[in-house]
């Protein structure tokens, strides 16, 4: 049995772990303090602090039983920090100020709408001027056509729990406006899936 084979294990992160990488490593410098919400299982936090280790990783989860299975996964790895309890809904202080980056795949989807202002809340108070907001996941554009897959899997998560659903991008990037955060960029990704990238918003000259 391999170190991690006991462990929870996401076949999507899996999947896509190297696309967003991709984007992470145009969009975030060489040298960067990186939170991340909702880990999981830890798969990203592990593969991207690996590759980049001029990177401080800070895993943080909702749900305090994947705090171990993060501890485990990322052992061995001296810039990713103790993995933190942390509910977008009631954010804590400790995750500190003057990020470069805040980093959070597949979450808007599968929780409440609040979440997303909440996120955006907190991602303005930790990142430094000019500090990225880094998105993964689903999302439903105005005027552009949604793949097949994304109405079916709307339709799953709504039913599952009314509260869940594809959120639309305009209403993400309203949410991010109101906190000072632009959207710079968004990127097509596998499976109909989209990064995008907002940006805190930097000093004037």
């Amino acid at each position: 049995m391999t170190p991690h084979e006991d462990l929870p294990f996401s076949a999507a992160a899996d999947r896509n772990k190297g696309p967003i990488l991709e984007v992470l490593s145009r969009v975030l410098p060489a040298a960067a303090r990186v939170l991340e919400i909702a880990s999981g299982t830890g798969q990203h936090a592990a593969h991207f602090a690996a590759v980049h280790g001029g990177w401080t990783w800070q895993p943080t989860d909702a749900e305090a039983a994947s705090l171990p299975v993060i501890v485990r996964r990322c052992a061995g790895l001296a810039n990713v920090r103790p993995p933190l309890h942390l509910d977008v809904l009631a954010w804590p202080e400790v995750v500190g100020r003057g990020l470069d980056a805040v980093y959070c795949a597949n979450m808007l989807h599968i929780s409440p709408w609040p979440t997303c202002a909440a996120l955006m809340r907190g991602a303005s108070a930790c990142l430094r001027a000019g500090g990225a907001l880094v998105l993964y996941g689903p999302f439903l554009v105005d005027g552009e056509a949604t793949a097949s897959s994304n109405l079916a899997f709307d339709a799953d998560l709504r039913a599952r729990n009314p509260a869940w659903g594809i959120r639309r991008l305009a209403d993400v990037a309203e949410e991010a406006a109101h906190c000072g955060l632009t959207l710079e960029q968004r990127v097509a990704m596998p499976a109909n899936n989209m990064t995008l990238v907002f940006r805190a918003a930097a000093p004037p000259r």
